[in-house]
């Protein structure tokens, strides 16, 4: 199968974004067969230089450019400058992530690009979005983390605010600008008009944090951190074996019924203090001991099959490499192997979503710097020569 027979094939996107967050939306386009032109400057992208690396590629890089072609061009030049323009006008997409004003003082902005492609879908990925007294602050996902609440409400009670173990602003933030792309496209499939896509990290890491978000506007009280445990519910959270931790999740009283059962404590599901979620919750610590003193003696492995013929939902603990290395991941192609540029052997990731009318997404690995520049510039000129062949409703024939 080719790229061609994936969902949005005939899609040209320009990608002028760098590091993680816009990559990540453009490789999310790539996975359905969008052909991405990413514009690299003459020293390439700075994620080019982060580790880990494999055979002295950036494992990170590999990941967040996967199916693009790579171009470099120097938007500093009068030539580069033009080239790239050149390319925009006969493009669907435009994803960057510059700092807010850049992009307009480059000559690359959308209401410029607009003037040559009024049809064009121009996203723009950054920290604080493009209005708003924080708009031209720098942003990392550790300062997101930090402005929106995540770090203080992860973590133990009487612990210090905690990072999450993932890069989760960056990433939701290109996950919500694909997401945006997307609902462009189809918008002008009806109207024929293209739109700016602004997308704030701040504004999707707290449209992510949706329970936390809920829950003060319900409440008007700011979360607090529970540590590894539901803020409402239980027993729900991480729990001791003997061998390592399980979580279980029990929202209902059937659920701890069955709970109090498998664990032979029937007369628990009568105890007052856990008639309901609520009083639960508030006697979580007592349920705790008596949950643990059952699991103390036993594996992790044990518990899990205990509970699991129970009919509790409950799970192990692994770690990453576990995870995606389970059966039922290796089944769901959540890696998959493609031959590299050197011949080596690369395991990359696409995205997530299955279509019952296309196959398998598209996994090629990300291109060398500037691999692509010469094909691309053969293009412009001949685009150029033939201006007809090349219109944009030839390409969206």
């Amino acid at each position: 199968m080719t790229h061609s027979d994936l969902p949005l094939a005939d899609i040209r996107v320009i990608d002028f974004s760098r590091v993680l967050a816009g990559p990540y939306c453009t490789a999310l386009l790539g996975d359905l067969g969008a052909e991405v032109i990413k514009i690299e400057p003459p020293g390439g992208d700075d994620y080019r230089a982060v580790g880990p690396f494999v055979d002295g590629k950036s494992g990170l890089f590999s990941a967040m450019n996967r199916n693009k072609q790579s171009t470099v061009i120097d938007l500093k030049t009068a030539a580069g400058l033009e080239l790239a323009r050149s390319l925009c006008a006969r493009a669907d997409v435009v994803v960057e992530n510059f700092r807010p004003g850049v992009a307009d003082k480059l000559g690359i902005g959308y209401e410029a690009l607009r003037a040559l492609n009024p049809s064009l879908v121009y996203a723009s990925v950054s920290g604080f979005g493009q209005t708003g007294p924080e708009s031209h602050r720098p942003a990392y996902d550790i300062i997101l983390q930090a402005m929106c609440g995540l770090m203080d409400a992860t973590g133990a009670p009487d612990g210090a605010p905690t990072m999450l173990g993932e890069a989760v602003s960056d990433a939701v933030s290109g996950l919500f600008a694909s997401w945006g792309v997307l609902a462009a496209l189809l918008a002008r499939e009806k109207t024929g008009r293209g739109t700016h896509v602004d997308v704030s990290m701040f504004d999707a890491t707290l449209s992510l944090s949706a329970t936390l978000v809920a829950r003060y506007a319900a409440t008007g009280l700011a979360p607090r951190r529970v540590g590894n445990r539901h803020p409402s519910s239980a027993p729900f959270g991480a729990y001791r074996a003997a061998d390592g931790f399980y979580v279980v999740a029990v929202l209902n009283n059937k659920l701890f019924q069955a709970l109090a059962n498998a664990i032979g404590r029937p007369e628990m599901a009568q105890d007052p203090r856990f008639a309901d979620d609520e009083t639960r919750c508030r006697f979580e610590s007592e349920l705790r001991a008596g949950l643990e003193a059952w699991s103390a003696s036993r594996s992790v492995a044990e518990v899990n099959r205990l509970l699991s013929e129970a009919g509790i939902p409950v799970a192990p603990i692994r770690n990453v490499k576990e995870a995606l290395e389970s059966e039922h991941a290796v089944h769901r192609g959540l890696l998959t192997e493609v031959p590299g540029l050197d011949g080596a052997t690369v395991r990359l990731p696409s995205q997530p979503v299955k279509f019952s009318g296309y196959g398998a997404n598209r996994v090629t690995p990300a291109p060398s710097l500037g691999e692509h520049t010469e094909a691309i510039l053969a293009e412009l000129a001949s685009a150029a020569a033939h201006p007809q062949a090349f219109s944009k409703e030839k390409q969206h024939a």
